[in-house]
C-alpha cells in the first residue's frame, strides 16, 4: 500500500461528513425569481448577469462552532467548506484578489474561524476551491498564465496560512458548463503543487466519475443525478443536500426537509461500496444554521450505523494508473 492508498483509505474510514456551503450565493440569491439559482448557469461570458459587492458580505452572527457542534450530533468526522464558489469570493483575505472578505462590511477570516471550530470539535477540516471563477474572468475562454498565478497563489495560501488541511476540494474544473479545461490547465500541474505543499492532502475533483484520472477520490453529486455504478468498490464520497439547493433559501427555516431516515439508507447502501456519505449544511447570511437543519442532523445521528474500519485495500479497489 503506497502513501496516496493509505491517506485514501484513511479518509473512507470517516464515512460521514458535512458540506458547508456558505459565499456570495447565500447573499444574492435566496429569493424571488432568483430562488432557485446557485450562481450564474449558463453564463460564464461577460457581461456579468449578477456580480457581487463586496460590501454587501455581512455574517453579523458568524458561527462556526454552531456549524461545527451540529456536525458532530450527526456523527460527521469530516467537514469542507466552500472557501471559494464558482462566482469567485473569497472568504479569507486573499492576495490575488481584491473580491474577498478583506473588503467586505465583515472582514472575518471564515476560513480560519471554520479551521479552528471544526478542529476543536476533533473533525477532520478540509476546504472547497472553485477553479471557475467569474469575477476573475477564469473559465472555458479564458485561463491565462497570470490567471493560473491566481489560482495556485490561492491554493498555496489556503495550503500554507492554516496548518494541516486533509483534503482540498476543487470544482469548475474540466466541466462542460464552463470552467478551464484539462488541456488549459492539467491535473497533474495542480495536483503537483497541492503535494509539494502539504504531501498527504489528498486532491479531490468534483466530476470525476470514473476513475482516479483527474482526482484522488471519486466524486458523486447525487443530487445533480450522478449515481454509482453496482461494482464500485471505492475509494468513492457521494455529495447529498437536505434542501432543495445548496445554498441558503428564506424558505429554509420552515422547508419540508429530507429525513433522517433518507440519510440512513444512503448510508447503508454507499458505505459497504467504500464511498463515504457528505450531507449539506447552509448557514443563513448570518453565519447560522436553522433549526430545522440541526434536527435532522441531530436525528441522523441517532440512525447512522457505521461500519468496522478497513485495514487494507478491499478487492475491486480503484488505483491511480
Amino acid at each position: 500500500m503506497d502513501r496516496l492508498q493509505k491517506n485514501q483509505m484513511d479518509f473512507i474510514n470517516l464515512r460521514l461528513g458535512t458540506f458547508i456551503h456558505f459565499n456570495s450565493a447565500t447573499v444574492q440569491f435566496q429569493e424571488g425569481s432568483m430562488k432557485d439559482w446557485e450562481w450564474e448557469y449558463e453564463n460564464t461570458d461577460d457581461p456579468r448577469r449578477f456580480p457581487f459587492a463586496e460590501k454587501d458580505w455581512n455574517p453579523r452572527g458568524l458561527d462556526c462552532r454552531q456549524w461545527a457542534q451540529i456536525a458532530k450530533s450527526a456523527g460527521c468526522r469530516f467537514a469542507a467548506l466552500t472557501t471559494k464558489h464558482h462566482e469567485g469570493f473569497a472568504l479569507w483575505p486573499t492576495a490575488y484578489s481584491e473580491h474577498s472578505v478583506k473588503n467586505a462590511a465583515c472582514k472575518t477570516d471564515v476560513v480560519a474561524e471554520f479551521l479552528s471550530a471544526f478542529r476543536e470539535e476533533g473533525i477532520k477540516a478540509g476546504l472547497y476551491f472553485s477553479i471557475l471563477d467569474l469575477t476573475a474572468g477564469i473559465g472555458h475562454r479564458s485561463c491565462t498564465e497570470e490567471q493560473k498565478e491566481i489560482i495556485k497563489g490561492e491554493i498555496r495560501e489556503l495550503l500554507t496560512n492554516y496548518g494541516e488541511i486533509p483534503f482540498l476540494i476543487a470544482d469548475g474544473w474540466n466541466s462542460p458548463w464552463g470552467g478551464p479545461t484539462y488541456e488549459m490547465l492539467p491535473f497533474e500541474e495542480l495536483d503537483q503543487l497541492v503535494k509539494s505543499l502539504q504531501p498527504d492532502c489528498l486532491f479531490m475533483n468534483i466530476g470525476c466519475t470514473d476513475d482516479l484520472h483527474g482526482t484522488d477520490i471519486v466524486l458523486f453529486e447525487n443530487s445533480a443525478g450522478q449515481e454509482v455504478e453496482q461494482q464500485f468498490y471505492g475509494p468513492g464520497l457521494s455529495c447529498n443536500k437536505f434542501t432543495d439547493t445548496w445554498f441558503w433559501r428564506k424558505t429554509d427555516p420552515h422547508a419540508e426537509l429530507a429525513g433522517a431516515e433518507w440519510a440512513a439508507a444512503k448510508m447503508e447502501k454507499y458505505f459497504p461500496m467504500n464511498i463515504n456519505f457528505m450531507l449539506n449544511l447552509s448557514p443563513d447570511p448570518d453565519g447560522k444554521v436553522d433549526e430545522n437543519q440541526a434536527e435532522v442532523f441531530r436525528k441522523t445521528g441517532q440512525l447512522a450505523v457505521f461500519p468496522k474500519p478497513l485495514t487494507e485495500l478491499p478487492d475491486g479497489w480503484l488505483r491511480r494508473k
